[in-house]
């Protein structure tokens, strides 16, 4: 395997770094390009077993520091430098972010792109989608299949963070800044899942999330008409240890099984695997390896 360093640009200017892993001989045409989820980064061990796994069998494999990378990090966007990260990103912004990598990895000569997205990753990649099928955009058709790994249901783990936190207020501490125009202050939420973030990005998450709260798990006879509006192959997995749902994993498989209505689905979980597939990566390769066996 062989890896090389692209920089590039965002569609609105901010800068990007990716690591585009290549098989030793015989470069095809088909790529994943993963995008990674809160507070993550490109260097993830999981995504270095899945690239050794597809580059072995012929597929390149591309990861990339979104503006969502670590908690807080200094980013330049057309000469200016910003700070950036989960505590201060709009995760729509992530459109920008995926569609600049697409054309860079189409530039690179690749013709059939796989979107894999992890956690808050997998949510910007259904979001994105969705968006380049609302611009009836000529990329669509370069895109073969989604992969989805732990997508969570973003508004409840936001509203379940909040509610078992017992010693401080976070909505009422976003709301107060919000009011008085300092959406950038940034809340010590006092838990480990999102430790620190500012009062804009909570509230995007928490209330202004018509756009991305498309994952309703536990909502009755919910139709998931967003999910179904992925008209290519689409590849689905959950750990079922410590995993960011509030049903269990056999049961979410079953429920999305039932409600998707695509005829090319792949959809289960991996038994022991925790959110972030920790002792489980091999066993995830192999099941995304399967997935390409199919005829796309």
């Amino acid at each position: 395997m062989k890896i090389e360093k692209i920089y590039y640009d965002a569609e609105d200017g901010v800068e990007l770094f990716g690591l585009l892993h290549t098989p030793d001989e015989n470069k095809g045409e088909e790529i994943v390009i993963s995008t990674h989820g809160m507070g993550s980064n490109c260097f993830k061990k999981r995504d270095d077993i899945i690239a050794k796994k597809l580059t072995s069998n012929g597929i390149a494999y591309f990861t990339y520091n979104n503006r969502g990378y670590g908690l807080v990090n200094s980013a330049n966007k057309r000469g200016e430098k910003f700070l950036q990260g989960t505590v201060f990103e709009d995760v729509q912004e992530s459109y920008y972010d995926i569609v600049a990598t697409i054309k860079i990895i189409i530039a690179k000569g690749y013709k059939n792109i796989h979107l894999q997205g992890h956690s808050l990753g997998a949510t910007k990649t259904v979001y994105t989608y969705n968006k380049l099928i609302e611009n009836d955009d000529e990329l669509l058709k370069n895109i073969k299949s989604i992969i989805l790994l732990s997508l969570v249901d973003v508004s409840e783990v936001m509203h379940f963070l909040v509610s078992s936190n017992k010693t401080i207020n976070v909505p009422e501490i976003a709301l107060q800044k919000e009011q008085i125009g300092d959406s950038d202050y940034i809340i010590d939420t006092q838990t480990p899942f999102l430790p620190l973030v500012s009062s804009k990005t909570f509230l995007k998450y928490y209330r202004d999330n018509s756009q991305i709260d498309f994952a309703k798990y536990t909502t009755d006879n919910y139709d998931f008409k967003i999910l179904n509006s992925i008209k290519v192959p689409i590849f689905m997995r959950w750990g079922n240890v410590n995993e960011l749902i509030s049903i269990p994993a056999d049961k979410l498989v079953k429920l999305i099984n039932e409600r998707l209505q695509s005829n090319k689905k792949n959809i289960g979980y991996i038994e022991g695997a925790t959110h972030n597939y920790t002792g489980k990566e091999d066993i995830l390769a192999e099941e995304i390896m399967n997935f390409f066996k199919i005829k796309f």
